[in-house]
């Protein structure tokens, strides 16, 4: 089967390219080529380091168990969570057409099926896809709402235990289709419409968790802000006592509009599943190369390091770092998102602070690549003091949030380590 599907950039659907995907039984090949207007266009740009502004057919090399896709469009496909939905849901419907007796030849889901799987109104960044009908992907099924607000919280947070729990219904998964997300991973998660009716992302409780998760995660991001750090904004909602972290998209413009976003990951032209035993000097070189401020930017990733070291935000690969288009192929950091304190989890990071110093999550190695990123010896000190100071507010804030005394304890070994020490000391207190 040959499919051409016209890739698309932002709100006014812009024509970008096309998107050309083949299969034969399991063995799929996609090919992506520029728009000849795209090419010629005065605030033309490269959506990916690896697709350069040239004519004609561009293929991706795919890495074991990696995207089919070039990483731009890689990053626009569904999570971890999003793919175990559709999976489910197609499984589903594949046994209920064999109970009433049709044909059970259904080929598999191939790469593209479950690219197209993502609602068109909630897909990150600006990327949006059109199939040979003109029908943007995915289309929102009649009487359905891809992106439900607050009030029905509760109806999403019963179908993505079902789904956890192996009891989902059809229904559950009907409801569910085209609600997931690009962002993230393996926990429960759905698109929703905030208060305000802008686009959030709601993380539910996992029915295995044995701490209160949500509630970490958006401590983290209170904590990061404090830090001087530019992060998502986040705020715990309650469903019938259930505490949902209600993250706000940093991917859309006040009042509409998509901003074009790229993971790290695609930025340095690296497949997410050969992310392993990268750095953070390889984003400082990327930066240099592709960002709109470099300097405040760069800065900002020392920091962001610092934080994760404090946190224990040990889950900090390079698909949990991310970049914001700004014009004429020039980027910015993302806000920072996906930021969790870990207390069970070996202190190593999963994006080495250099190849120097490996997977080494300490206040040491991060001051040993001050110079490289051009962060002087006095910066350095105010930013320690300014982070750890920050940190230091752990219990107070996640109070704030409604936490318990036995809820802060289960999380004391990510904040209280001696890198906290390191940390006050290196920024001239006591330690």
């Amino acid at each position: 089967m040959k499919r051409r599907i016209q890739v698309c950039l932002g709100h006014e659907a812009r024509p970008l390219g096309v998107l050309r995907h083949d299969s034969q039984g399991s063995r799929e090949s996609a090919s992506f080529e520029y728009d000849p207007d795209w090419l010629t266009a005065a605030d033309r740009f490269t959506v990916d380091p690896t697709l350069p502004l040239v004519a004609g057919a561009q293929y991706h090399r795919q890495a074991r168990e990696g995207s089919l896709f070039h990483g731009a469009i890689a990053d626009t496909e569904p999570d971890g969570w999003s793919r175990r939905v559709i999976l489910r849901d197609h499984a589903k419907a594949r046994l209920a057409s064999r109970r009433r007796g049709e044909s059970s030849r259904a080929q598999p889901l191939h790469a593209l099926d479950f690219l197209l799987a993502v609602d068109d109104l909630s897909r990150v960044g600006a990327l949006r896809f059109q199939d040979e009908s003109g029908t943007f992907q995915r289309a929102t099924e009649p009487g359905r709402r891809t992106a439900p607000p607050l009030i029905e919280l509760g109806h999403l947070l019963a179908a993505t235990r079902a789904v956890e729990s192996n009891n989902e219904t059809a229904a559950d998964l009907a409801y569910l289709r085209g609600k997931g997300t690009s962002l993230g991973g393996m926990r429960p998660k759905c698109s929703v419409l905030d208060s305000d009716s802008s686009l959030s992302v709601g993380k539910f409780p996992s029915v295995s968790d044995e701490r209160p998760v949500t509630r970490g995660e958006v401590l983290a991001l209170r904590l990061a802000k404090l830090a001087g750090i530019s992060a998502a904004q986040a705020r715990i909602v309650d469903s019938d006592g259930i505490p949902v972290a209600l993250i706000r998209r940093f991917d859309r413009r006040e009042g509409g509009g998509r901003i074009m976003y790229i993971s790290a990951a695609t930025m340095l032209g690296v497949d997410a599943t050969e992310a392993a035993e990268h750095a953070y000097t390889e984003i400082v070189d990327a930066i240099r190369m592709y960002g709109a401020a470099a300097r405040a930017d760069i800065e900002e990733l020392w920091r962001r390091i610092a934080f994760s070291i404090l946190i224990t935000n040990v889950d900090d690969h390079l698909r949990n770092h991310g970049f914001l288009h700004v014009g004429h192929g020039q980027w910015r950091l993302a806000p920072a998102f996906d930021i969790n304190p870990f207390p069970d989890r070996v202190r190593e990071l999963k994006t080495w602070i250099s190849e120097d110093t490996g997977p080494e999550a300490t206040i040491d190695a991060l001051l040993s690549v001050a110079p490289y990123f051009r962060i002087s010896s006095k910066q350095a000190a105010t930013i320690l003091g300014e982070v750890e100071g920050a940190v230091a507010t752990w219990r107070k804030q996640g109070r704030a949030l409604g936490m318990s005394a036995a809820d802060l304890d289960s999380f004391r070994d990510a904040f209280e380590h001696p890198q906290r020490r390191a940390a006050r000391k290196a920024a001239g207190g006591k330690g």
